[in-house]
């Protein structure tokens, strides 16, 4: 029945379309343990790793974030290790949005994009003009993307209308920046209102759809992860349009990042194999990609003191 009335709640916007799917629990959950159990070798290995090090959105929402901490991780997102290893520089730096100029300036032509968590992030409580105030103040002081959450209390009183505003209204103040909506699927509570809160996302306008804050936990899983790649797959098939998938939280080791990349593989194919549509939000998972590569190269561990904290 949830998901018979959230498909009554978007009628309407952006025309036509199917019905929200129910999600078969035990096949996601088969489905997603098995990208966890392929075997990746060599040179597939290595490619595979450095991919995931181009996906990553280096982060840091704290408190105690300073410029000088900002300007270390981007230091870290340009070269992420010795240039000898020939990896690539990470995606993105993520920050709250008065670090956004800071970031900007120290990132210059590198390539690598400014983030900006926005919209009372983490929890998203606060009235909708002050949180478009804050997705016009990132963008205009430089932010490439805007991470906005959505209000999950609406979402689960069934409010599905007014989620779907807040998302279209953050779209537009984005302006040239690229949004990505953050469902936080910890507090979602069933595949099916994951699945949903996608549908909401991407018919909103979101150009990413995210998992988690990663303030909460659980955070990102295979199976969530699963069901969006899945929303993300019929979407396209529907409207043609291409929407980016960022997991974020609990994602730790390099053999989590392959498996992640796997599961995108065979279900969107490889035009999704691209930091352009695929990005981890993980802030301790880089340390250890990053051991993985040179192990990979020098056929043996390097200590974690040899590489930074993001």
């Amino acid at each position: 029945m949830k998901a018979l009335a959230a498909t009554d709640s978007l009628r309407g916007r952006r025309g036509p379309h199917r019905p929200v799917p129910t999600i078969d629990q035990v096949m996601v959950e088969e489905r997603a343990a098995a990208f966890g159990k392929r075997s990746i070798k060599a040179s597939a290995k290595l490619a595979g790793l450095k991919l995931a090090i181009s996906m990553m959105d280096l982060t840091t929402l704290e408190g105690k974030d300073t410029p000088g901490k900002v300007a270390f991780v981007c230091r870290k997102a340009m070269q992420p290790m010795d240039p000898r290893y020939e990896v690539p520089s990470c995606a993105a730096v993520c920050v709250y949005p008065n670090f956004v100029r800071v970031a900007k300036k120290f990132l210059g032509m590198s390539g690598v994009k400014v983030a900006s968590v926005a919209t009372a992030f983490p929890i998203g409580l606060m009235p909708l003009r002050l949180k478009l105030q804050e997705v016009r103040s990132a963008a205009r002081d430089g932010a490439d993307e805007i991470d906005m959450v959505i209000d999950r209390g609406k979402f689960l009183a069934g409010n599905h209308n007014s989620v779907f505003d807040e998302i279209a209204a953050s779209k537009e103040a984005c302006g040239a920046a690229h949004l990505k909506v953050i469902l936080e699927t910890g507090e979602l509570q069933t595949y099916d209102n994951v699945r949903i809160a996608s549908e909401i996302a991407m018919r909103a306008g979101a150009d990413f759809i995210k998992t988690s804050t990663g303030k909460i936990s659980p955070a990102a899983t295979m199976p969530m992860t699963l069901v969006m790649l899945e929303a993300i797959r019929d979407h396209f098939y529907e409207t043609g349009i291409r929407i980016g998938m960022k997991p974020a939280g609990g994602i730790r080791t390099a053999k989590q990042a392959l498996a992640y990349l796997v599961m995108v593989k065979e279900t969107l194919g490889d035009d999704w194999l691209t930091p352009d549509l695929f990005r981890f939000g993980a802030s301790t998972l880089a340390n250890d990609v990053l051991m993985q590569i040179a192990k990979t190269v020098e056929g043996n561990y390097q200590s974690g003191d040899y590489f930074s904290l993001p």
